[in-house]
């Protein structure tokens, strides 16, 4: 496969899982807006924070790194070795649930029963949702290194709405049952989603005359499960070894992830409520990070990976894919540039607005509208990081993962240690300010790494980083006008005033991306040969 198929692909996967991926999250947006205004600060607290972090970190540990190194993987390569790679997930998430759902009954802080009742259930099926979720693990990297462009963003954003509903039904229904609703309805989403690749791939194995499965490694269901073969290791070892540098490096990227909720929760620095508040506007900040750049960064991440030699200087590869690589590479990063500074610029005029429509004054009030603004700024860094990190990964060889993570582990101190201090000075804000200072940090280090990886070739993929002073003029005059307009317009004037106020933003914006669109061809014209491509693919599939 060329590497103009396997962009084709990539941006073919990145374009449908934006659209369809912003439509099931604008349906989770309101019915999650709707479950808030019936739920205390504190359940939310330990919902969102405590019990949320059990279910991230175990999942985190157990799969991502198998994750990682399976993707990573060339064409020349047995995929039931592969296969029985990724069902040592299973054992190992049972391991990690049992292991942290002790530490999250036996050591830390218990809430009062009285305000948060039936804590050690949620627990409990919080741990036993993540064992059931990793039973989908083999269907879930099959159907990413092989492109199913739809099948991931349906089922997991069919569970994801599914669940809500359910959230909203209990709390509407039942809101005596406390933890009992968010603990049912997290076991409920791990169970659709699993089986939605599980009935997925049965349907297809099913269909042999189906395109698709005529370039699937397995033909029927049991070839998905684990497989003894006797001329042949149990395991790919060259997997197994990169599994471990990777599983060491995601340690450690999962304490710089989440670092803020180990601190809340390990530290206490703040209460149940106020751990409410920020977890709200955290989710709330990161929703365009969860809708764009993700689904950009895993597309582009399986891109890198099957054009670029992983461990190979540039100069020793096909130069046609090592070309295609930094084009893609230096657009990505002005999209990525444009899109963080846009949400930055506009975010800070509108975070209070944003807050009071969507969880009235509990959020608007207090320093709901500082932390949104923070992660504003917090947004950009974040969208120039997912995109340099997956190159940078897709690229490293076994020995730069490995010297990476000595670099991530003194990361990760400084950061814990950062976090603490900075929330002692300044409240909850100190925790977006080290995940600032942090993510500066590794744009940094993935930045020494692309230069180097670069330097003896004439491509320079990180010319990427500079837009035009006309544009940035336009980005500084746009801030200033939507500044003054919240002063005068918004948020207690009434409801004609904050239309203004959307109005006045909703020019400055139009005037934004139209010098966007003067001034920046050369990405205008990748993305429109590339959603042109995925376009034409998806018609002809």
């Amino acid at each position: 496969m060329g590497s103009q198929e396997v962009l084709g692909q990539a941006a073919r996967l990145a374009s449908s899982g934006l659209l369809l991926q912003v439509l099931f999250r604008l349906i989770t947006f309101v019915l999650n807006a709707f479950i808030l205004r019936f739920l205390s600060k504190e359940i939310v607290g330990i919902v969102n924070v405590r019990l949320t972090l059990l279910y991230s970190t175990t999942v985190f540990l157990a799969r991502e790194a198998f994750r990682r190194a399976c993707l990573s993987g060339g064409t020349q390569r047995d995929w039931r070795q592969t296969l029985n790679l990724l069902w040592l997930t299973v054992p190992l998430g049972v391991f990690w649930s049992l292991f942290l759902g002790w530490i999250w009954l036996q050591l830390l802080e218990v809430p009062d029963p009285n305000v948060i009742p039936h804590y050690g259930t949620g627990v409990v099926v919080f741990a036993l949702s993540v064992v059931v979720e990793l039973l989908g693990e083999p269907f879930w990297v099959l159907a990413q290194a092989h492109m199913f462009v739809k099948l991931k963003v349906i089922a997991e954003s069919l569970s994801v709405i599914l669940k809500s509903v359910l959230t909203a039904c209990l709390v509407l229904w039942l809101p005596h049952w406390g933890l009992h609703i968010f603990s049912l309805a997290q076991l409920f989403y791990t169970t659709v989603l699993v089986l939605c690749y599980v009935i997925y791939f049965t349907k297809l194995l099913g269909s042999p005359e189906s395109t698709k499965q005529q370039t699937l490694p397995v033909s029927r269901m049991t070839d998905l499960l684990p497989n003894v073969m006797r001329s042949k290791a149990f395991v790919n070892w060259t997997e197994a070894k990169l599994t471990w540098s990777f599983f060491k490096q995601s340690f450690l990227k999962q304490i710089l992830t989440e670092g803020e909720r180990y601190v809340m929760t390990f530290l206490n620095v703040l209460n149940f409520g106020d751990q409410g508040v920020y977890d709200i506007v955290n989710n709330l900040g990161s929703l365009v990070a969860r809708l764009i750049f993700q689904p950009i960064e895993e597309s582009f991440y399986i891109f890198f990976a099957k054009v670029l030699e992983r461990g190979k200087d540039a100069t020793l590869q096909k130069q046609e894919d090592v070309a295609v690589a930094a084009v893609v590479l230096e657009s990505l990063l002005k999209l990525a540039l444009l899109a963080g500074l846009t949400i930055t610029v506009f975010g800070f005029a509108y975070s209070q607005l944003a807050l009071d429509i969507y969880g009235g004054t509990m959020l608007s009030s207090g320093s709901g509208p500082v932390l949104l603004r923070s992660y504003c700024l917090y947004v950009l860094l974040l969208a120039i990081n997912g995109v340099t990190e997956c190159f940078t990964f897709a690229a490293m060889s076994k020995e730069e993962v490995d010297r990476y993570n000595c670099t991530m582990l003194a990361l990760s101190s400084s950061f814990l240690v950062l976090s603490y201090l900075l929330t002692r000075w300044c409240g909850s804000v100190g925790f977006i300010l080290a995940n600032c200072f942090n993510m500066a940090i590794r744009i940094t280090q993935s930045f020494r790494f692309i230069h180097r990886y670069y330097r003896k070739s004439p491509y320079r993929p990180l010319a990427g980083l500079y837009l035009s002073p006309v544009l940035l003029g336009v980005f500084a005059l746009s801030g200033g006008i939507t500044g003054v307009s919240e002063v005068f317009l918004c948020c207690d004037q009434g409801w004609p005033a904050r239309l203004a106020h959307v109005a006045v933003g909703t020019f400055c914006l139009g005037a934004t991306l139209g010098t966007t669109f003067l001034t920046e061809t050369k990405l205008i014209h990748f993305l429109r040969t590339q959603l042109g491509v995925s376009r034409l693919a998806d018609k002809m599939t």
